[in-house]
């Protein structure tokens, strides 16, 4: 990790998501609210280290909306804010930024929209461009980690000039992205701010204020449009007829595409993607008698530049999505862009994809196949072997989180994989529908989230549902972070935690058991009293995330010790890989060995063995017994 912190005019290697951070000091950030969602959670990261030198103020909010408010409110009293997330994120805050386009700022707010091509890890390959234009958000597109930096500052003033906020969305290779950047000025500080409306209904959107404010909006845009050409620039020979129209990292790839083909291309390279600098395109486009749009997932501009060229080049033709030279879909490489050109101009590729498929299809035919897994001595594998055996013909609603790998054999505990907090929501959905016995899983992050509403409208309607909450102490799947119900806040400092099991009980659940997913039996036991019991059941298996646990094993002075199988009990039933699956487990052919190189040493495979096989070594430690990964906080 590059130092965020280091002194201006110096060149620091940052990741893109950290040279975001850093622009947004270099804008004088004053609150930075999220929610964690890769690719943006290292923004989030980089900030509470930054807050903690600066003063400055961040959280990790229980949801993109509360995360999106937070600033908001910042942003009324003067202040200036930003919010981070990924793009289906945007989903959950889109009620509060569509009418804050209309109210407006005293202060300055930047929201970054992480977009995810190719669901590296995301359930969609959604185009958060759209929503640049559906609310009037002004929006910034960085194409590498210098301009993700210089962007992100770029957005802030401009937020702060036109009192209106300003997006930066970004793509998973831009913030994943390290290189070199140029550092500026760092200008965040402390501040306190003043909630004073620029005029009394300024804040009140109802109905024929909003109409007067959306005009208002409209008229920031075209103000907006006028300088939106000094964001783009046009590079390669002046006197080329072909001419590529691109934005973002789709721009670092047609750079390469064109030095290794050899064609003769210029390239309109656009940094503010909405609004459109209009003349500028109808400029460029009038200079060429072929265009290509390279672009990522929707034909976002394609369609723009195609209602330009009418007015400024009605016979210039237009190529990329719709015309089937780019696909619509997956992350964009510079084979991709090469593809593209081939089609459309005819050129031959100087790479033989062909040749490198034919090798890479034979050396991945040698590599046995990788599936996610759960880590070792996870929590959540006990639980879903639980499950498994408690109410294995069950249908499985299943949420955003770690646990969503339990859809995996040997488990198959999760039939669906929707939204956070879908689980409990679509549960109510399908016990209503149907006479079956529904489970809702879900994680004590995204239960703040996104599942209390589904929960409590499962209640208020009579649903029989069993929502397992499966409380692993932590944001797990991001990286760890904090959430309401953990004692400490984005800063490591100690903070007021909210009763996971007090919150359900307030809500109405009468059937409420606490479990240690360990205690396999008890779990089972919980899991099948909740199935028989009337109404809406909730069982809570709480277990410290094992990452976390062998952190503080460690921390005091404990050494981990693999547990082993006794080859003289072992019968190569097989019941350990056939029905647990822990990673450590090892098949020889003839016996199951456990590898002491992947063994965090928890002890809960002993209870699966039935013929008491899987041993402890001396030094071994059951976590059940020293209480550890329950509570053990040690922050």
């Amino acid at each position: 990790m590059g130092d965020l912190l280091a002194p201006p005019n110096t060149l620091e290697v940052l990741l893109g998501n950290e040279a975001i951070a850093r622009g947004a000091l270099e804008g004088g950030l004053n609150v930075a609210a999220a929610y964690p969602g890769t690719p943006s959670t290292e923004i989030g990261e980089a900030l509470s280290k930054a807050a903690k030198k600066l003063g400055i103020y961040f959280e990790w909010s229980s949801n993109e909306k509360v995360a999106a408010e937070v600033a908001i409110g910042a942003a009324w009293s003067g202040l200036r804010s930003m919010t981070m997330m990924k793009h289906v994120g945007f989903n959950v805050a889109a009620d509060a930024v569509f009418t804050l386009t209309y109210a407006g700022l005293t202060g300055a707010m930047v929201i970054v929209s992480a977009d995810d091509p190719h669901c590296h890890s995301s359930q969609n390959e959604q185009d958060n461009r759209h929503y640049s234009e559906a609310a009037g958000l002004p929006m910034l597109e960085p194409s590498n980690v210098q301009e993700a930096k210089d962007f992100t500052k770029e957005a802030m003033e401009l937020s702060h000039r036109y009192k209106v906020p300003f997006m930066v969305r970004t793509t998973t290779r831009v913030n994943h992205q390290r290189g070199p950047v140029r550092l500026g000025e760092i200008t965040a500080k402390p501040s306190t701010g003043v909630f004073e409306p620029p005029e009394p209904d300024r804040y009140l959107q109802v109905g024929a204020i909003a109409r007067k404010h959306h005009v208002e909006l409209l008229k920031k845009l075209r103000d907006i449009q006028e300088i939106s050409g000094s964001y783009a620039r046009i590079e390669g020979p002046q006197d080329a007829e072909i001419g590529i129209v691109t934005s973002g990292v789709s721009y670092a790839h047609v750079r390469d595409a064109l030095r290794l083909s050899g064609l003769e291309a210029k390239i309109l390279k656009l940094g503010m993607t909405f609004p459109l600098p209009e003349r500028t395109i109808g400029d460029f486009l009038r200079s060429i008698n072929t265009a290509l749009i390279v672009e990522e997932l929707d034909p976002f501009l394609e369609i723009k530049v195609r209602s330009i060229a009418k007015d400024y080049a009605p016979d210039l033709e237009v190529l990329g999505k719709l015309t089937g030279h780019m696909p619509q879909f997956h992350e964009y490489t510079v084979r991709t862009v090469l593809e593209g050109l081939s089609k459309a101009f005819g050129i031959r590729s100087p790479i033989d994809f062909a040749e490198i498929d034919r090798k890479s299809s034979s050396i991945l035919s040698k590599v046995p196949p990788r599936p996610p897994i759960l880590c070792p001595a996870c929590p959540h594998r006990s639980t879903g072997y639980a499950m498994r055996r408690a109410a294995g013909r069950a249908v499985f609603m299943g949420d955003i989180g770690c646990y969503a790998l339990l859809f995996q054999q040997p488990f198959r505990v999760e039939h669906v994989t929707h939204a956070m907090g879908s689980s409990i929501g679509i549960a109510n959905g399908v016990s209503l529908a149907t006479q079956q016995d529904v489970v809702a899983l879900i994680g004590d992050s995204t239960f703040f989230h996104a599942g209390i509403p589904a929960l409590i409208n499962a209640v208020h309607n009579g649903r029989k549902i069993l929502v397992v909450i499966m409380d692993n102490r932590t944001t797990a799947m991001t990286g760890h972070q904090s959430h309401p119900g953990v004692p400490y806040d984005a800063l490591g400092r100690e903070a007021p935690s909210v009763d996971i099991e007090a919150l359900v009980k307030a809500i109405g659940v009468n059937y409420i058991k606490i479990v240690d997913p360990f205690d396999h039996k008890e779990t089972e036991k919980a899991l099948r009293e909740a199935l028989k019991s009337e109404g809406v059941s909730v069982v809570i298996a709480r277990r410290e995330c094992a990452l976390l646990t062998v952190r503080d094993i460690r921390t005091q002075g404990k050494r981990i010790v693999p547990y082993k199988v006794n080859p003289e009990k072992c019968t190569y039933c097989r019941v350990c890989i056939n029905t647990f699956a822990c990673p450590a487990f090892v098949d020889t052919g003839s016996l199951v060995e456990i590898d002491p190189a992947v063994c965090f040493g928890c002890g809960a495979c002993v209870q699966v063995c039935p013929y008491e096989a899987i041993e402890p070594q001396e030094g071994s430690l059951d976590w059940r017994k020293e209480g550890l990964g329950v509570l053990a906080w040690g922050r």
